[in-house]
């Protein structure tokens, strides 16, 4: 039987760092100086007027709720010469922490509480860190959940020294790489090349009929491009180029499996983190978890099609700052889109998802009458159950990617948050709109928008 391939991709974890949550009130955790991965800790970012003993009061407050505090800063304001921001870090299970936090709102011009994960005493400030700039997902890149040659028992190389041996050698090129490097090369060995093959050979004879139009007609030009033949396997740099030459989506290598959220942010900054070993040449056909066949003939293709690019980013931004829960639902929406999702072209079902376009069974068990079809709506979707193990009894229809995109933002416009947020491709990064002044920038730069499409209308008539 063919493996699903991403089975263990989209897991629940907590993040594991705190960085900055807010791009005027920033920097205070650049060095990581102190033990921000503990799970006791809570960080609260605050702003107060300059005035004789603004923080001694702030401390009283601490103090009197007997709230413990592990680490404290302080800097002018950069958007107020008369305020101070403070950014503290105290003990979690402080029993007056939430007593505290209420009272320092009564006396701040500005809050935010910044945690590891949104819980239901939180209190509505409480916002799961997220990365801002695209080389903050160095941050997050090596908190996996397996590494190298840690394998289960049940995996197909458990039991090849060689071929964990192997796979700890790909996972060490991952964990010691940064963004902006060039992704190293690798010279793949013979076995490694033919349980390439025999994959490759058998997929490209199903991709024409069941595959989606816009697979089909990337797949050419990554033959072209890229170095896709069914005697060599491609190189992640060499995809990478072309992908940003398409879509401003890159790959970058990751050691092992990531936690959902982490997984997630990297797509709202277009990165696609991408496992670059390949499966145990014993079974060619089956792979327990991602490998370098499933990212690079399931995934990357429709990562080079601008709308399916902006729904998988959709679904990334959407992830951004959301509570625990939501991002257990918007990992269900991916798996049932972007891993299994089937779409309508001219009357017939073709797949899209990357767990079907590199399953040789699964592909072909899809467009059968066996499973259940049914239309892609996120809310009913992502309370979905599946299996990771075995074929999906269930698979999701999308109209388009563009319908698909737009049916997914109306959804994340539920998902409780503070704030919205924009992505700006020309720093590649996101900015949080929660002051008017942000806004009111975000509405000139669309008036700037709006006159160049005006003046192409012009010139058009």
């Amino acid at each position: 039987m063919d493996g699903p391939g991403p089975a263990k991709k989209l897991r629940i974890q907590k993040p594991a760092h705190f960085v900055e949550v807010d791009a005027t009130h920033s920097s205070y955790l650049k060095n990581n100086s102190f033990n921000v991965a503990d799970d006791d800790i809570t960080s609260i970012l605050f702003s107060m007027k300059e005035e004789c003993g603004a923080l001694a009061h702030a401390l009283k407050i601490f103090k009197r709720h007997k709230v413990n505090l592990q680490h404290i800063e302080s800097r002018p304001a950069k958007n107020s010469k008369q305020h101070f921001d403070f950014f503290v870090v105290c003990d979690k299970n402080s029993n007056g922490l939430q007593e505290a936090i209420k009272e320092l709102q009564g006396v701040s011009s500005f809050l935010q509480v910044m945690a590891r994960h949104t819980s239901s005493d939180a209190g509505s400030n409480e916002v799961p860190w997220f990365p801002r700039k695209i080389a903050e997902l160095d941050r997050f890149a090596n908190q996996i959940l397996s590494y190298g040659s840690e394998l289960e028992c049940d995996h197909p190389g458990f039991k090849d020294q060689v071929y964990r041996a192997r796979r700890k050698e790909f996972a060490d090129i991952a964990f010691h790489y940064k963004h902006g490097q060039v992704i190293p090369r690798v010279e793949y060995t013979e076995d490694e090349i033919k349980t390439w093959g025999t994959i490759f050979k058998e997929l490209t004879k199903l991709y024409p009929t069941h595959a989606c139009r816009e697979f089909n007609h990337v797949f050419p030009l990554l033959m072209e491009n890229c170095g896709y033949r069914e005697d060599s396997i491609p190189q992640l740099q060499n995809v990478s180029e072309f992908l940003k030459d398409c879509t401003g989506f890159r790959l970058r290598p990751v050691a092992g499996l990531l936690s959902s959220r982490d997984f997630l942010a990297g797509l709202a900054f277009r990165v696609f983190h991408s496992t670059q070993y390949i499966r145990h040449s014993s079974k060619p056909m089956y792979t327990p978890e991602p490998d370098v066949c499933h990212e690079l003939l399931g995934h990357v293709p429709l990562f080079a099609d601008p709308v399916f690019a902006r729904f998988s980013q959709e679904i990334g931004l959407a992830s951004l700052g959301a509570p625990d829960e939501y991002i257990e639902k918007l990992a269900t929406c991916y798996w049932f889109t972007v891993e299994f999702g089937m779409c309508r072209q001219n009357g017939e079902l073709k797949a899209y998802g990357a767990g079907l376009l590199s399953s040789f069974g699964e592909l072909q068990y899809c467009l059968s009458d066996k499973p259940e079809i049914r239309a892609f709506e996120p809310s009913e979707t992502a309370v979905q159950k599946y299996p990771i193990t075995e074929f999906q009894p269930v698979y999701y229809v999308a109209e388009s990617f563009e319908h698909a995109k737009e049916k997914l933002r109306t959804y994340a416009n539920s998902i409780p948050k503070p704030f919205a947020l924009r992505y700006s491709p020309y720093t590649e990064s996101v900015e949080m709109l929660d002051c008017k002044q942000r806004v009111a920038d975000l509405v000139t730069c669309i008036k700037g928008e709006m006159g160049i499409l005006e003046n192409a209308l012009e010139k058009l008539e």
